[in-house]
């Protein structure tokens, strides 16, 4: 089986013979080899797949190599190019360099001449590619993202992905939003062997669903109105790297099926396409929904759940980790701070560890951010805390009990007899608050609480809050 990380080679030339030997001979170096009789299906398998170098007769039927060779470098990222021909002469010489061909060769030419030209034009182009993904991640910084955690949940969470990472199994990272599900796909993507790859993100319910496939699978020339030219989709750009799904239980049916289809046979159609185009993509997908239900109602399909879920991860909540309040906050006020953040002081800590955080660490940093812009004399108060971290009376700790006198009845307070609230109440609550507070304007509702406006629709829906209550 071939290497998967070798060198792809494509051969352009009419004649059978030298076609069929040229590709043995390359594949026995170790090359991964594609042919085609003429330059017009030599342009069409680049449009099906990515190419490292081609080697390219310049005297062939439909398309001459001269006319190839200016098509390739019309196209983004394009292969490295040699020229082959058996009339050589000075003028087409330096045409095909002047065009861009990394080399020329003189039929007959040895293959031991060959295998170092190629390798040579392959090197050169794994090292243009390299650049352009380093100068990519140093943008994005290389290093691993920053997992801040005390918590043995966290710990845990750390522990899987470092297990998983190196694998190319698919991922499934599931908890509710603003955990911090993103930052666990990029630990993954950038302790795997795909590191040098592309990272792409795609929040699947971010777009019209006219819109979706057109982004994730790319679309031909004159596919739709206003397509004037090819696009490349994320699917497509991610190849040999990883792409993260965002609330992919937020997909449209149709396009779960051919997403599925992608990742069992590696190869997909662009929108308004009639050929294959292969990939090479991880899968790491991540949803807020709980799993069972979106099965049971049918609004996510269980073949496609199965292959992206070759291991999941589960983020738990902040409220079932409050021990790891304190230090994200300390960590998120030095990067929302500036250069000299504020300290928080102990009666604003004790309100932040009793709120159960519904937007989870996204909320807390927007709650910081707000604290830095009102906070004075370099100290967080209670008073520049939102409103609704301040007045959590049913989950602030019970006051401490007083010694009754002797002989005297003791009395408690219990969950039991204090009427304790759900979690889910909390929420609804919560959710309420925040409404009221923006005047029922749900994109600053979503920002105040932390969470996307998909979530937060589909919470109003749970809550029987979609209309104004009065």
């Amino acid at each position: 089986m071939a290497d998967p990380y070798a060198a792809r080679i494509l051969v352009a030339e009419d004649e059978a013979n030298l076609r069929m030997v040229l590709q043995k001979e390359l594949e026995r170096h170790g090359y991964r080899v594609q042919v085609a009789p003429d330059g017009e299906a030599a342009l069409r398998r680049l449009e099906e797949t990515n190419v490292d170098v081609l080697l390219c007769d310049i005297n062939m039927p439909r398309m001459d190599g001269m006319e190839l060779l200016r098509r390739v470098h019309e196209r983004p990222n394009p292969p490295e190019v040699i020229m082959l021909t058996g009339q050589a002469t000075v003028e087409t010489a330096v045409e095909a360099m002047k065009l861009g061909a990394y080399d020329y060769l003189t039929k007959p030419y040895s293959i031991v001449e060959l295998d170092v030209r190629v390798r040579q034009a392959a090197e050169k182009r794994q090292l243009r590619v390299d650049n352009q993904r380093l100068r990519e991640q140093l943008a994005r910084q290389t290093a691993l993202p920053e997992i801040v955690s005390v918590s043995d949940a966290m710990k845990e969470a750390v522990r899987l992905v470092s297990r998983v990472a190196p694998s190319d199994t698919s991922v499934l990272i599931t908890g509710e939003s603003g955990t911090g599900k993103e930052l666990i796909a990029q630990a993954i993507h950038r302790l795997s062997t795909r590191a040098q790859g592309s990272f792409i993100d795609l929040n699947c319910a971010a777009f019209q669903e006219s819109l979706l496939e057109s982004e994730l699978f790319g679309y031909e020339a004159g596919a739709f109105s206003g397509a004037k030219a090819r696009k490349l989709g994320l699917v497509e750009l991610a190849d040999g790297g990883s792409l993260f799904l965002d609330e992919v239980t937020e997909l449209p049916a149709q396009l779960q099926a051919k997403l599925l289809r992608a990742i069992e046979t590696r190869t997909f159609f662009r929108v308004g396409g009639v050929r294959k185009v292969e990939v090479n993509v991880r899968i790491i997908a991540a949803t807020n929904r709980n799993l069972e239900s979106v099965l049971a109602d049918g609004s996510f399909r269980a073949d496609l759940l199965y292959r992206i879920n070759g291991f999941q991860i589960e983020l738990k909540a902040l409220r079932e980790r409050p021990e790891d309040i304190e230090p994200l906050a300390r960590h998120l006020l030095r990067i929302v701070g500036g250069t000299n953040p504020p300290e928080i002081n102990a009666d604003a800590l004790s309100a932040m560890r009793a709120y159960h955080w519904p937007g989870n660490v996204r909320q807390l940093r927007n709650c910081l951010e707000r604290a830095v812009i009102l906070a004075n004399n370099g100290q967080i108060t209670v008073s520049e805390l939102p409103p609704e971290v301040v007045r959590a009376p049913f989950l602030a700790p019970p006051p401490p009990s007083v010694p009754a006198a002797a002989g005297a009845p003791v009395e408690t307070t219990t969950a039991s007899n204090s009427g304790a609230i759900s979690l889910r109440e909390v929420e609804r609550q919560q959710i309420l608050a925040a409404l009221e507070q923006t005047g029922w304007h749900r994109g600053k509702t979503a920002e105040l609480l932390g969470i996307s406006p998909s979530t937060l629709y589909r919470r109003l829906r749970d809550y029987n809050l979609e209309h104004r209550l009065v």
